[in-house]
């Protein structure tokens, strides 16, 4: 529906009214910011470090890697942004403090903190399997990284967020985390925690003017995903998605950009599936959608 048939007495605004910013505007949205980036060496935080960058946000590329920060750091510099790399293990708590309380020393405030780290290696999908069958150490290993690793990068920047001034955390969930699954039991239910944990911290700081959202990724093509993934998974997971192809990174980037940026400045406690439409339709979608291709042609 267009906005003139929603208003037919008001004219439509072009694209350059103050409505809609100025294209320097929104290039520049997040202009001043300070942002940090978890598990930014690659994948789907290295791309939203890139997008935050391009938008004018300094940005602290953390990685438990520091050469996959400093490639992603470089990368956000040949291109005219401002970024340095850090490096810290979601594991370890001193790193995760000592690491937030520099970029906020050398910057005097956080203004974007966006959680994208998790555990996502080959050999930790491989052990998490079904409940009966999964270690109990790789429960816990996956519990201390995803959600204690979220909340202490929470718990740290929170403590140098400026009160109403539009300071914005964004963790990362995922669709798994509202759907039931044959394996993944671990990884699964750490992303339906981190959507608690994301309600949590909008209640509890939403009157200092902070927000807190969750994204929620389907499956996308990032390098770890074509690589650890067999392509008749990929192609199964794409039958089932409700728009023509798997998403990108950037899919992600842009959203998060969005949810940091005062533009979304009413938002906070929500959780932003993207996933092309993955987790809303009925059981058998797929075939069905088939049977009745068969029927029509």
């Amino acid at each position: 529906m267009s906005l003139s048939s929603c208003w037919p007495a008001l004219e439509p605004l072009p694209v350059d009214s103050p409505l809609f910013g100025t294209k320097e505007e929104n290039v520049n949205s997040l202009k001043d910011k300070v942002a940090i980036v978890t598990g930014a060496g690659g994948g789907l935080g290295s791309a939203t470090a890139l997008v935050l960058a391009e938008r004018g946000a300094k940005v602290a590329v953390a990685d438990v890697r520091l050469s996959g920060a400093e490639a992603t750091a470089q990368l956000i510099q040949r291109n005219g942004g401002w970024a340095e790399p850090i490096a810290f293990d979601l594991m370890e708590e001193d790193q995760i403090r000592c690491a937030i309380e520099k970029v906020a020393s050398d910057h005097g405030k956080i203004d974007i903190l966006h959680n994208c780290a998790a555990d996502c290696s080959a050999e930790s999908f491989q052990l998490d399997t079904d409940i009966e069958k999964m270690d109990v150490a790789t429960w816990d290993r996956v519990f201390r990284i995803n959600v204690r690793g979220t909340m202490l990068c929470c718990k740290y920047a929170l403590q140098h967020m400026p009160h109403h001034a539009g300071a914005s955390i964004i963790n990362t969930a995922s669709n798994m985390g509202l759907q039931g699954h044959l394996m993944l039991a671990g990884y699964s239910t750490t992303k339906a925690a981190i959507m608690q944990l994301t309600r949590n911290i909008a209640t509890s700081h939403g009157k200092l003017g902070i927000r807190c959202n969750t994204v929620s990724p389907g499956m996308i093509l990032t390098r770890p995903n074509l690589e650890n993934t067999p392509k008749p998974v990929r192609d199964i997971v794409e039958s089932e998605t409700l728009l023509p192809s798997l998403g990108e990174p950037n899919d992600i980037a842009y959203v998060v950009a969005f949810l940091a940026s005062d533009e979304a400045k009413y938002i906070t406690g929500q959780n932003f599936v993207i996933d092309g439409g993955t987790w809303v339709h009925v059981p058998g979608f797929a075939e069905i959608r088939e049977m009745m291709s068969a029927v029509r042609s």
